[in-house]
């Protein structure tokens, strides 16, 4: 199973989730769509993978005029508070 979260790092609350069989786009692409819904961001920061940096991931953010940042390759900490909460489930 793979599973992606759209999360608020201020309040650090999960905004948008997908559980998906396998690692196809459209359950990345649904969980930003639905992240969006609820909020728009001022920027949206993830790794360097490749859902992450598909065009089509990136056309959603730039429509909805959201700033992209990713994080360093190899800086596992970039994203901690994402990583904290994988830790934990």
């Amino acid at each position: 199973m793979y599973l992606v979260a759209i999360m608020d790092w201020y309040s650090r609350y999960v905004i948008s989730w997908e559980l998906d069989q396998t690692s196809e786009m459209p359950f990345v692409l649904e969980a930003v769509r639905r992240a969006l819904q609820v909020a728009t961001p001022l920027i949206m920061n993830s790794d360097q993978g490749s859902h992450f940096t598909s065009p089509r991931h990136l056309d959603i953010l730039k429509a909805a005029d959201v700033r992209i940042s990713m994080d360093g390759k190899g800086r596992a900490t970039d994203n901690i508070f994402t990583e904290r909460l994988w830790r934990s489930m």
